[in-house]
């Protein structure tokens, strides 16, 4: 359903239950900066009016599911911490030159969130079957759903607004990319990495 070209090594749950404090951190915040592409996708093409709309939503859900990580780092006795960088988005962010017309740097953003989405979707959907604590079996099932959610959204705001044929082009190709970088990846405590 999710179209990615490699799956997540199922042995990232290993490193996940030994540092699962460090995982529910940077969790928060990749809620914080999903709310945060939102708005930025708000304040940069107020003129696509359905978007907005969804963005608005999309801000209120991912805020709120900010907060419910958040609640899960103080029932487990601990404090938010601090941000670190996302290696995976910061490579990925490399993929599409910068420049070109608002809509194909529109369709970019698009393209990335989606992507960002389905990558969440599929790790949330792991963490939901293979993680020992039952509670954060089905915290991480709950948030799956709405990831798929948000990634076809994202998916099909693209194809509205650009050219569906070299979309899916672009689409693909992301994909075949963004394999090639999670080759590396999946060693960290990190959702992404």
């Amino acid at each position: 359903m999710l179209g990615l070209k490699l799956p997540t090594d199922p042995r990232w749950v290993n490193i996940v239950e030994m540092n699962i404090d460090d995982i529910l951190t940077d969790h928060a915040f990749c809620e914080q900066k999903a709310a945060s592409t939102a708005i930025s996708l708000i304040v940069s093409f107020p003129e696509y009016t359905e978007l907005v709309q969804e963005m608005i939503a999309l801000v209120k859900e991912e805020i709120s599911h900010f907060k419910l990580v958040h609640d899960k780092i103080i029932a487990r006795g601990n404090t938010l911490g601090h941000d670190s960088k996302d290696l995976y988005v910061n490579k990925l962010l490399q993929f599409f030159p910068k420049g070109g017309s608002r809509t194909t740097q529109l369709v970019h953003r698009l393209l990335y969130a989606a992507l960002i989405e389905a990558r969440s979707c599929e790790r949330f959907r792991l963490l939901s079957k293979e993680l020992e604590d039952p509670e954060l079996r089905t915290f991480y099932h709950n948030l799956m759903v709405s990831e798929a959610n948000h990634y076809t959204m994202f998916l099909k705001f693209a194809r509205k607004y650009g050219n569906e044929e070299e979309v899916n082009a672009k689409w693909n190709d992301l994909l075949s990319y963004e394999a090639d970088i999670m080759k590396d990846l999946g060693k960290n405590q990190t959702i992404h990495g």
